[in-house]
This record gives structure tokens, C-alpha cells and sequence, in this order.
């Protein structure tokens, strides 16, 4: 979990849950998203109990109607969710859970529940969440030949390279060719985020500054 994400979750575990209304079984819906890519991982049930221990342990516990008793999600598979935050509808009748998942939702080892139906390529989002994902193995496992674990070794040349893919998106922009620019805002994309990795950053760390600008916390810039 990121630094900003760390401090999100403290608050969220602190605040209060009175405008939660648990059905006459004592449910609530809870509707487990990823916090990074957006993706809908899965529909599941919390009672009281299981929402004091979410917010206890910062990771999702549920109540299984079917077997009538609580589950910690990954308790067995190791597919943990970590919560970041926690919010609740208009009504307070549905809990939405944004979390940063260890492993598949699904038991059957797809990472959403929702996958029928699903089709390639993945959304805009969750291409970012799997480039993130794809780096942070290469920061772990440190393969030979390795660009990125090359890059990530080198936190000067990973400048250098930003600050040239910049300038070629750049040029590529006084062109006709969209797909130049493309390729070359793709570039650009991928050395900034090696470069937040090297930093134990994330693009869930800048998408939170945008955040705070668009609703006037930090001072005027780019994004306001």
C-alpha cells in the first residue's frame, strides 16, 4: 500500500458508521472494487461483525449466507484485500469497498467475479494496474536482461530517459502521425511510472494529487 494510501485508510478506519442500514437479516451489500484500476472484483454480504473487523484489520471480512458464518476474504488462498477506503451510498444501504487486492477475487482464480463476458484488451485503467504490476515483479525478481529492472537500478538514467521520451512526444506532436504520438505518450508513460516505482511511488499517488487540486487543497496548477 502507498504512503497516501496508508494515511487514507487510518481515516477511514476512524470514522464512524452510523448511516449504515443493515437489512432485516441484519446484511448490508458490499460492492469490492479495485482502487486502482476501478474494476468491479466482486458482490459479497457484511453484517455488523464482519464490518467492525474490516475496519479492525484494515482487510475485507464478509458473512456467507450459504454457510452462515464470517470469512475473511484470502484467509486460505492468501488473496487478501486490502481496504484503502470504505464508503457507504445515499442511502446507506450498500458499502463500496476500494481495495488493493493480493491475488484473483474469484475462487476461480480470475481476478473479478464479474469476468463472463469480459474481452481484451482491458480497459485504459486496468492496462496502467498491469504495467504497475508487471514493474514491481521486475523490481522483486530482477531478471537478467531486464530494461526495466536495468532502469530501476538507475534512478539517474531513468530521468535521463524520461526527460527524452518527453521530447519526442513532443516533436511527435508538430506531426500528422497519431500514431507516433501514441507510441511516444506510451513511452512517456512507462519511465514515469518506473520512476515512481524506483521511489516506492505509485500512479495512484499522482492521481491523488490531481485529486486535491481539482477540489482546491493544494495550491493552483496544470490540473485546475
Amino acid at each position: 500500500m502507498s504512503r497516501r494510501a496508508g494515511r487514507a485508510a487510518r481515516s477511514w478506519q476512524n470514522r464512524g458508521v452510523e448511516g449504515i442500514r443493515f437489512d432485516e437479516n441484519g446484511l448490508v451489500p458490499c460492492v469490492v472494487q479495485d482502487a486502482r484500476t476501478g474494476e468491479v472484483l466482486t458482490l459479497a454480504y457484511m453484517n455488523r461483525e464482519a464490518l467492525e473487523r474490516t475496519r479492525a484489520t484494515g482487510e475485507t471480512w464478509f458473512w456467507s449466507r450459504t454457510r452462515r458464518e464470517l470469512w475473511h476474504k484470502g484467509g486460505t488462498s492468501g488473496n487478501v484485500q486490502s481496504v484503502e477506503e470504505l464508503r457507504w451510498d445515499c442511502d446507506g444501504d450498500t458499502v463500496l469497498a476500494l481495495v488493493e487486492p493480493a491475488g484473483p477475487a474469484c475462487h476461480t482464480g480470475e481476478r473479478t467475479c464479474f469476468h463472463n463476458g469480459a474481452v481484451e484488451p482491458p480497459v485504459p485503467a486496468e492496462a496502467l494496474a498491469i504495467l504497475e504490476r508487471t514493474i514491481e515483479q521486475r523490481r522483486v525478481e530482477r531478471p537478467d536482461g531486464s530494461y526495466t529492472a536495468e532502469l530501476l537500478g538507475d534512478p539517474v538514467r531513468i530521468g535521463d530517459k524520461l526527460r527524452e521520451e518527453a521530447d519526442e512526444a513532443a516533436r511527435a506532436a508538430a506531426e500528422e502521425s497519431d500514431e507516433r504520438l501514441t507510441e511516444e505518450a506510451a513511452d512517456v508513460l512507462y519511465h514515469l511510472a518506473v520512476l515512481l516505482a524506483s521511489r516506492g511511488l505509485r500512479l495512484a499517488d499522482v492521481f491523488a494529487e490531481l485529486n486535491e487540486r481539482r477540489r482546491g487543497a493544494r495550491r493552483p496548477g496544470p490540473a485546475t
